[in-house]
């Protein structure tokens, strides 16, 4: 006689429901013992029945078990919160070199259009800020250029007088 696949839904009858339980808590704990035996693992089962009883198997100290099983969640969510800062410090990096990207392709384009290239597409007012911005910077290089000279000058002076 072959079994069938059984059907992972609760068991309505209450007495078939017993049986089965009783019958895989054995099977459970059977496993559980083998598993430490054969593997030299440490293996801790718990299990309450639905009437509140306690089934438990530990092939060492059950406390000092769960000690470790706790010390080991918390490395493991101090790992998780520090995987989860990474994530974002890398999220901000991505996004912070984006808006570079953008600034830089922006400074490439002012540079062209103070180049004289790529003015097709400018308006008559952007025309007119950009003549603005290349007037003050033409002054300003003609007063460093200025200064310039005169401090050449007043050297060259000071050495003919030497």
């Amino acid at each position: 006689m072959v079994r069938g696949k059984t059907q992972m839904k609760r068991i309505e009858n209450a007495a078939s429901r017993q049986v089965t339980f009783s019958k895989r808590r054995n099977g459970l704990l059977k496993k559980a013992f083998e598993l430490s035996v054969l593997c030299d693992a440490e293996v801790a089962l718990i299990i309450f029945s639905t009437r509140g009883k306690l089934y438990e198997f530990s092939s060492a100290s059950m406390s000092k078990t769960i000690e470790r099983y706790e010390m080991r969640e918390k490395d493991n969510t101090g790992i998780n919160n520090k995987l989860a800062a990474l994530d974002q410090n890398t999220q901000n990096v991505k996004e912070d070199a984006q808006s570079m990207a953008k600034k830089i392709e922006l400074l490439e384009n002012s540079k062209q259009k103070l180049l004289g290239n790529g003015l097709e597409p400018c308006s008559l007012n952007e025309l007119n800020q950009l003549e603005t911005n290349l007037e003050r910077s033409l002054s300003r290089i003609r007063e460093r250029k200025n200064l310039l000279f005169r401090q050449q000058i007043e050297k060259l002076k000071q050495e003919l007088t030497i």
